[in-house]
């Protein structure tokens, strides 16, 4: 379950409720956290949000314009 998503620079790092980190997702610099749920965040990179699960795997992707 994912308690937090924080970006630090060209990541996204996902911690679990106890502070362990439960992965990190690039982002590139261009990329940014939009916002996360307890079982995905979400990362927008140029016209496209990208979704991703607690293990790092991108589950879907949406044009954004």
């Amino acid at each position: 379950m994912i308690a937090t998503a924080v970006q630090k620079g060209a990541y996204v790092y996902l911690y679990n409720e106890r502070g362990g980190q439960l992965c990190s997702i690039y982002c590139g610099n261009d990329g940014s956290l939009q916002g996360y749920t307890a079982s995905t965040v979400s990362i927008r990179k140029g016209k496209y949000v990208y979704v991703y699960d607690e293990k790092g795997s991108q589950k879907s992707s949406v044009y954004v314009g």
